[in-house]
């Protein structure tokens, strides 16, 4: 527990997101505690170099990124720390919400949940091996390292053929594997991928393995018919694995309101989850955009949304603080 008998702001995450709301949160002097998980930093620490974050002209690589955040959210007096939360009970009725770290109970009130979004992953040879090395999740983010060099994305959705049509500017080839020979992307989106020129299609296959050349990185993919089970190899430079998200909302299931894949749900424009003085931001809540630029806008939104929560809402009464010392 802190000094107090609760917290004003705990921050449950870390990445763009967790620290963008601590650095503000920090600077409105409302001492925020960061439970920021064993793998602070999010998605972005197994990333390479970053070229589209403002203010890094030159580009910065991932981890280096996460560490100026972190560093920048603690002097300005945002409290990290490295664990992970193991559970959450949160208050419906405006008071104070319970966040258990191994057995380490820190009454808040309010919660920031910045728990992020994890890639969904083949789970095939090769894949975490070479993840970074040639495998990527994101082509937004990774395409321009794949100039003039063929490239495959795995997927069948909205999310793999906008992949495709991205990578396509960057990549001499992109090749669209897919488990089966119908696609669940909507029409207008396989439409546009077959009018670009350099993409094409290759079903029913899945990945077998990623194979690594003997410089090191990716240099080909092994593919698995789903019919007769033959195998073909193809030469390639880049894979993007494009089969979905998971939000890391498990913990909050049944406290606050989640989609039908998972997502946080929050109210209109904002940030506010429906229970008062818990909000969320970042991957949990964005199924769309994910970007690290728009995790961070988030975090701000969040952080903004908690001070104001703040200001109009009674602190807690004498009573409160018994209970949440007892």
């Amino acid at each position: 527990m802190s000094s107090s008998a609760y917290e004003n702001v705990v921050i449950v995450g870390s990445g763009p997101a967790g620290y963008t709301a601590a650095l503000y949160t920090a600077r409105a002097n409302l001492n925020p505690l960061v439970i920021e998980g064993w793998a602070w930093g999010g998605l972005l620490q197994q990333t390479t170099e970053v070229e589209n974050f403002p203010g890094f002209p030159a580009g910065i690589m991932g981890p280096e990124l996460m560490t100026q955040m972190r560093e920048q959210a603690q002097r300005f007096g945002a409290r990290l720390e490295t664990d992970e939360v193991t559970g959450l009970t949160l208050a419906r009725d405006g008071g104070l919400h319970t966040v258990d770290v191994g057995g380490e109970l820190h009454r808040a009130r309010t919660v920031i949940l910045a728990m992020g979004a994890q890639h969904k992953k083949l789970g095939v040879e090769g894949e975490e091996l070479l993840s970074g090395r040639g495998v990527s999740y994101c082509a937004t983010c990774d395409a321009a390292f794949f100039r003039d060099v063929p490239t495959i994305v795995v997927g069948g959705g909205d999310s793999a053929m906008e992949e495709a049509i991205f990578l396509a500017k960057f990549a001499s080839e992109v090749i669209v594997v897919h488990r089966r020979d119908s696609f669940r992307a909507s029409k207008i989106m396989i439409e546009r991928a077959r009018e670009v020129p350099n993409i094409r299609f290759l079903t029913p296959y899945t990945v077998d393995a990623f194979l690594a050349g003997e410089a090191g990185p990716l240099a080909r993919v092994r593919l698995r018919h789903t019919g007769d089970d033959s195998l073909q190899e193809l030469e390639i430079a880049g894979a993007f694995i494009a089969v979905g998200h998971v939000p890391q909302s498990q913990i909050v299931a049944g406290q606050v309101s989640l989609d039908e894949n998972g997502y946080v749900v929050c109210e209109g424009r904002s940030t506010r989850t429906g229970v008062p003085g818990v909000f969320a931001a970042g991957d949990l809540v964005d199924h769309t955009y994910r970007q690290a630029i728009t995790a961070a806008g988030s975090g701000c939104q969040a952080a903004l949304d908690a001070e104001w929560y703040l200001r109009d809402s009674p602190a807690p009464s004498d009573a409160d603080e018994a209970l949440a010392e007892a």
